[in-house]
């Protein structure tokens, strides 16, 4: 059963930092693309960042470059997104998905989603 579990939303003043992990099972990790999305209520899904199964780096959109990172650990099947100098605007339910091999920045080619986790920036 493939399983994506997110955890290290909360929380944090404008300026501050977080790390997102996303634990992975049921599913050959190396072989996968990870991706972190996010969703402000009544908007929709935009896609962050996401690293492909060759460790290959995107950036969706050009707001987080410079403040976030990927990477991957294949011993722990996890994805992390460190997220440095949060600003108000990146308050929204963050999401980890996957999708075979590569990175490709259409929600509907990635196979599966974890359940979320808030991200609020607020002082």
């Amino acid at each position: 059963q493939v399983q994506l579990v997110e955890s290290g939303g909360g929380l944090v003043q404008p300026g501050g930092s977080l790390r997102l992990d996303c634990a992975t099972s049921g599913f050959p990790f190396d072989a996968y693309a990870i991706g972190w999305f996010r969703q402000v209520p009544g908007k929709e899904r935009e896609g962050v960042s996401c690293i492909a199964s060759d460790s290959r780096i995107t950036y969706a959109t050009d707001s987080v470059k410079g403040r976030f990172s990927i990477f991957r650990d294949s011993a722990k099947k996890t994805v992390y997104l460190q997220m440095n100098t949060l600003k108000p605007e990146d308050t929204a339910v963050y999401y980890c998905a996957t999708r075979p091999l590569t990175c490709i920045w259409a929600p509907g080619r990635f196979v599966s989603w974890g359940q979320g986790t808030q991200v609020t920036v607020s002082s």
